[in-house]
């Protein structure tokens, strides 16, 4: 081992206890398992921890919903996650829990030194109150226009268009997606977090390398536009920690969820005898790194270090920010089976196929990563089985069955060239591990797997094995070439615990795992060799595919769309199309139009002319409902018609949109029309 021993302790961002995790997790946890099995292989003291973040009012809601105490929900989820995790090798050394008495007594902590140092005040602010459920709204419960770029649909706290961050009072239309009615504002006596007193400390906390530059440039952005108070306070009825002599006050769920990385690390040091203090100490020497989504590279540079600054603690040594997940190039999608959970994977799937297709797109930058289902197949199969598998499966036999699986000595593999092209890329490719440029070692350890294989066909041991007079060549061939296998496994082993494992046990009779160091040693016999690994057959992600869909249909809130509607109904008749996006509806931009003129088209069997007004701007709409209605019928109604559709160039001219209509067609069509009181350009939503 090339590098002195270090103390790190590796987190993942905690995932939350309201629902399964799915495949976009799961580049998160593989990618942070990836770098903590790296380090353990180096030989350092790496310790990861983990745990679900339990509190908040969807919580409280879904647990009311489905008639159970949020306590028994979020216990219910944590086994579930546990389990998700565990088929996919994420080796925890310790997954806790928010909702702990570690994580109350931190968060406890953590508040009282800042409240002592001053970095916390009261004051009376106004906030989105729902009049129906009676409760006041959390930000992500308020939906509206974007207060920056106009966006709608936005939640209450950040726009996903421009990236903006703002305050619910500033939403324009905004409405409760609890009841759906329009929030009024309320006084209520809130805490804040100063977070302005730490913006030159943590100017110069964000310059020091702790930072991805994407993510460093993104927070020169928040540092002009200036830090405000962080709201760190939540009115009851509210699941999770009250706040120390504040009465129906609790902390907001984004206080103590990254404390729950010390309270999870809390519960791992009585287990392992390690000394709390000395990991969070603000001059300690040990090393924290945090891997989270971009998404939530706000809370975990600004707000988290300056509260462990506030209350005298460490802060993160690195954040290390990851891009999303799609899959077949869109973001995943519940109606085309692409929102996969990871259960439904591990029923179907080798979860190491995963591991290694995430390992092979990562890289240290924040780019979002595509999990291309065909290509996914194709590199699975010719990598892993084709390139790596087959080194082994191909060579160990004749080393069985000539040698009782004896390998040659060492020094009789061949000259330097053999040791420097399977050993000579041990540096870069744990420099690759070790900044997470994980792309980058997987294409270097499959160059060596084609070296290997190369040579092995070039030497050509079916041959030799018919000649008895080169028995001494063939065993040197083939214990050269199972020698190379040994070197790529330790190489692998942070991507394919489990197979490094197998290989280590089965294959080379070892009693333990491989580690870095076992690259200075050079096997001696080989047993049999047992299958490790089996190709990705289409079939099987059509399969995975396929419950993925019915997984979905199945949640609670869709067993309305499984009834069957009678034969003659309109919806038998032209059923419901595949379900899109929210996203996807969102473009569709809806507006009540008043029909200023309609018009017959000559020439046109189906079509009228309309004019279209909009408040003012007029649109002309090729509508084919002639069959339906006399243009006197129309003039001066109301309608809803499509207002962004792109022009579309016609024999007749151009139409500039469309109007909405229901029915089969001909004299049976029937165009929509707003309730009284709506007026020309207003939103449909």
């Amino acid at each position: 081992m090339s590098d002195s021993p270090r103390r790190i302790l590796a987190t993942s961002a905690l995932p939350y206890a309201n629902g399964p995790i799915h495949l976009g997790h799961l580049v998160e946890y593989i990618q942070t398992d990836i770098w903590v099995r790296f380090q353990k292989l180096r030989g350092h003291q790496c310790w990861y921890v983990c745990a679900d973040d339990a509190h908040g009012t969807p919580i409280m809601l879904r647990a009311r919903a489905e008639g159970v105490s949020p306590e028994a929900l979020i216990a219910r989820v944590a086994e579930e996650h546990q389990a998700d995790f565990a088929g996919f090798s994420i080796g925890f050394d310790n997954y806790g829990s928010t909702h702990s008495e570690e994580n109350r007594a931190l968060a406890s902590r953590i508040y009282l030194a800042n409240l002592e140092a001053g970095h916390i005040h009261t004051r009376t602010i106004q906030r989105p109150f729902d009049p129906q459920e009676q409760m006041f709204l959390p930000d992500r419960f308020i939906k509206g226009t974007c207060p920056r770029c106009g966006a709608e649909d936005q939640y209450g706290d950040s726009c996903e268009v421009c990236g903006a961050t703002y305050e619910p009072s500033e939403v324009k239309n905004p409405v409760s997606a609890l009841s759906g009615a329009t929030p009024v504002m309320k006084n209520t006596e809130q805490y804040f977090f100063d977070l302005g007193h730490f913006e030159q400390s943590l100017r110069a906390w964000t310059h020091g390398g702790q930072l991805q530059p994407a993510i460093a440039a993104k927070l020169n952005e928040w540092f002009e536009g200036g830090l405000k108070d962080w709201e760190i306070s939540r009115d009851a009825p509210y699941f999770g920690f009250e706040i120390p002599d504040a009465p129906g006050k609790f902390f907001y769920v984004w206080m103590d969820a990254p404390i729950g990385y010390m309270a999870s690390f809390k519960q791992l040091c009585e287990k392992a005898g390690l000394d709390f203090d000395d990991w969070w100490q603000k001059d300690s020497e040990t090393e924290l790194y945090h891997f989270i989504g971009k998404d939530i590279a706000y809370f975990h540079t600004l707000f988290w270090p300056a509260m462990l600054e506030g209350a005298g603690l460490r802060r993160p040594t690195k954040v290390f920010c990851h891009g999303f997940l799609t899959v077949n190039g869109s973001k995943m999608s519940k109606s085309r089976g692409t929102f996969i959970k990871a259960r439904t994977y591990l029923d179907h799937l080798n979860p190491e196929a995963l591991r290694y297709y995430f390992a092979a797109k990562l890289s240290d930058g924040i780019d979002d990563i595509d999990l291309n289902l065909e290509d996914f197949i194709q590199r699975v199969n010719s990598d892993l089985v084709g390139k790596y598998v087959n080194i082994a499966s191909r060579a160990a036999g004749f080393l069985t069955k000539h040698f009782d699986g004896e390998l040659a000595p060492a020094a009789q593999f061949g000259d330097e060239d053999y040791w420097q092209g399977v050993k000579g890329g041990e540096h870069l490719i744990a420099e690759a591990y070790k900044n997470r440029r994980y792309g980058e070692a997987m294409r270097r350890i499959m160059q060596i797997a084609d070296e290997v294989n190369e040579y092995f066909d070039a030497e050509k041991p079916w041959i030799l094995a018919k000649d008895e007079s080169r028995r001494s060549e063939l065993q040197r061939v083939c214990s050269r070439t199972l020698h190379a296998f040994y070197v790529l496994s330790i190489y692998l082993a942070p991507v394919l615990p489990a197979t490094a494992a197998r290989v280590a046990r089965e294959l080379f009779g070892l009693d333990r795992d491989l580690c870095w160091d076992d690259l200075e040693q050079v096997p001696t016999r080989v047993n049999a060799f047992k299958h490790l690994m089996t190709r990705i057959e289409p079939k099987e992600v059509e399969a995975m595919l396929e419950q993925s869909q019915a997984d979905m249909a199945a949640e609670p809130g869709k067993q309305a769309e499984q009834a069957t509607p009678t034969a003659d109904s309109p919806l038998a008749k032209d059923p419901i199309a595949p379900e899109i996006a929210f996203d996807d509806f969102a473009r569709v931009d809806l507006r009540v139009a008043r029909i200023a003129r309609a018009e017959q088209v000559e020439g046109a069997d189906k079509l009228l002319r309309l004019t279209l007004d909009l408040d003012g701007v007029t649109r002309t709409v090729f509508a084919g409902i002639k069959s339906a209605y006399a243009p006197e019928q129309l003039e001066g109604r109301l309608t809803v018609m499509v207002a962004n559709l792109a022009p579309r160039k016609m024999r007749f001219g151009v139409s500039e949109g469309m109007v909405l209509a229901a029915g089969p067609g001909g004299r049976d069509l029937f165009i929509l029309n707003p309730d009284s009181g709506a007026q020309p350009g207003m939103k449909v939503k």
